[in-house]
């Protein structure tokens, strides 16, 4: 069942989106050369409770971290380990937070360089931008416009199917592959509600899930550099990797469907 959220709830959840946002990128921001994955990990909780939130990955059962970290290969669901960051490493991060009974979710990958990244100017609500031009930042570059792309999509009478092919025209387009085992999901009371969202389109549209007002969807754009096949790792029952090794990207946002247009939460 879909949950319509009231305009009372959208705003305690663009509040609770908010922290989240805010901690995304001061995790981001450190996440640099010889910082380990549970430094961050640690960060993220120390900042959302300080903010007044919960960690939302905590509440799922047999998970205790505050964040998941995709680094290179790793898709999703990466326990964080003391792996300390290298130059040109890929790191994806996934956080979400609890406030006042809601759930947000969202996530963004950047590059570890020599400098942190940047705050985007831009309201487009992605955050960072890429700041070079070899291969694997085009590659983050479209997972970025995958997401604006998919957003764009979210608004009254479109369908879930719009925001899927959105995605996968984009991330496809550059030659890319979306990830088929995953998928992005609604979002409020329970961290993973319906519909689910993916990010590609396996059916006519007008049999996916029609968008309405009060809808709160996490849009999530998850790709590989190679081939679409994952496959679990490290034996902890949660990390997924590619299954070619191939460098993976992760970004998602939570958003609302308004009368006026897509409303980005976690912004």
């Amino acid at each position: 069942m879909i949950n319509i959220k009231t305009n009372e709830e959208i705003e305690i959840m663009q509040l609770g989106g908010e922290i989240l946002a805010d901690v995304l990128f001061k995790v981001l921001e450190h996440a640099k050369v010889g910082v380990s994955e549970l430094e961050l990990d640690k960060l993220a909780e120390e900042l959302i409770l300080k903010a007044g939130g919960e960690p939302g990955f905590k509440k799922v059962a047999n998970y205790n971290h505050t964040i998941c970290v995709s680094t290179n290969n790793v898709v999703v669901h990466g326990i964080p380990t003391n792996y300390k960051f290298k130059k040109g490493d890929v790191v994806g991060i996934d956080c979400g937070v609890y406030f006042k009974g809601f759930h947000t979710d969202a996530a963004h990958t950047v590059r570890v360089k020599s400098f942190p990244p940047q705050r985007d100017p831009s309201s487009d609500g992605t955050k960072f931008k890429v700041q070079s031009s070899d291969g694997v930042d085009r590659f983050l570059e479209t997972g970025k416009k995958a997401l604006e792309k998919g957003i764009e999509q979210a608004k009254i009478g479109n369908r879930v199917g719009h925001i899927s092919k959105a995605i996968q025209d984009t991330v496809e387009g550059k030659g890319y592959s979306i990830v088929r085992s995953l998928v992005g999901h609604g979002v409020g009371r329970k961290l993973h509600e319906d519909p689910e969202v993916p990010g590609f389109l396996n059916v006519p549209i007008q049999r996916t899930p029609l968008l309405k007002e009060g809808m709160t969807i996490a849009i999530e754009v998850i790709y590989n550099m190679g081939k679409r096949d994952v496959v679990y790792a490290n034996n902890d029952g949660w990390t997924i990797k590619t299954k070619d090794g191939s460098i993976s990207g992760l970004f998602e946002r939570t958003v609302a469907i308004t009368k006026e247009s897509p409303r980005i939460l976690t912004v």
